[in-house]
């Protein structure tokens, strides 16, 4: 089975205008929808469109916390979440209007408690099952949560894959992820260097495979991506063709692809090709990718 957490997800209230947001002044909207994420959610939703089952962990709250659960159901989209006595899942507001303005929630404070409840369940995690980890970590949990998960995991054969930033993906590379995902400027950041051409990107790929990390996954945008896989291989992919309308959730799409890829024909080149195409697909979709349109960008690759 594959497992996603999101420690911290949302409901984002986005609002359409027909003109520029006029501050101090009454805004009427021309649309407005509700989309429930949060970085693993949005996996959990892109390897249900490859016909791959997964459960989304993490920690909900209050009425918004009720209403995410039950739209997730109503999607098909199966959840163990961890119920909150205190406070309430955030609602973020997204005010598009030309330029678009954000209003991000802070979300409930997570306590010891409900974060060893988390790791009640992940015990049951066996070598049989992925587990992704996505995004950064609320400031009422300890920093290091993801050191914590993946040492308590350790030598139980469990494919963990990390898709985060600086120190919270560098600290992990001791306890050997399956897969991490960082972009070419995030890999940069991380070597202290800005990383010019397929060359030195491959050899920060390494680098970070030297630390423990069994596979690299480099995203460069409209430039592809590129793969140092754990036999030491290089796989290189371009782009296809399309216009960008939405890059949330492209990259949590990739990850999607990838595992999906990967775990239904063993072969790094499959999962860089589904990876690539569900991150697009996102990419050029305002929402996240279908199936239909990760399959049309597919035969293109």
């Amino acid at each position: 089975m594959i497992y996603t957490v999101t420690f911290n997800p949302a409901i984002d209230y986005v609002v359409r205008l027909d003109k520029a947001l006029e501050v101090g002044e009454v805004n009427r909207a021309k649309g407005e929808d509700c989309v429930l994420g949060g970085k693993g959610i949005n996996v959990s939703g892109v390897l249900a469109q490859l016909g791959c089952e997964s459960v989304a962990l993490g920690f909900v709250a209050g009425e918004t916390g009720a209403w995410l659960e039950r739209g997730l159901a109503a999607q098909g989209l199966r959840t163990d979440f961890i119920h909150l006595e205190q406070g309430m899942t955030r609602i973020n507001v997204k005010i598009k209007a030309g330029q678009e303005t954000e209003l991000n929630g802070a979300g409930p404070a997570i306590p010891a408690s409900a974060l060893h409840a988390l790791e009640e369940k992940l015990d049951a995690l066996t070598e049989s099952d992925v587990l992704i980890l996505a995004g950064s970590i609320p400031s009422s949990m300890p920093q290091d949560t993801y050191e914590r998960l993946l040492a308590r995991l350790q030598g139980r054969g469990v494919r963990a894959v990390v898709d985060a930033t600086r120190d919270l993906l560098v600290n992990v590379l001791q306890y050997h992820p399956f897969l991490i995902k960082p972009n070419n400027h995030e890999l940069g950041e991380i070597v202290g260097r800005v990383l010019t051409g397929d060359e030195e990107i491959t050899a920060a790929a390494r680098a970070l495979q030297t630390q423990g990390a069994r596979n690299v996954l480099v995203s460069m945008a409209g430039d592809g991506a590129l793969l140092v896989d754990e036999t030491g291989a290089v796989h290189r992919i371009g782009c296809p063709k399309g216009k960008v309308v939405n890059s949330v959730g492209a990259g949590d799409s990739m990850v999607a692809g990838f595992v999906a890829g990967y775990l239904q024909t063993g072969r790094y080149d499959d999962a860089l090709r589904l990876g690539t195409a569900c991150g697009s697909a996102t990419a050029f979709s305002l929402g996240l990718a279908k199936k239909s349109e990760i399959d049309a960008l597919l035969a293109a690759l």
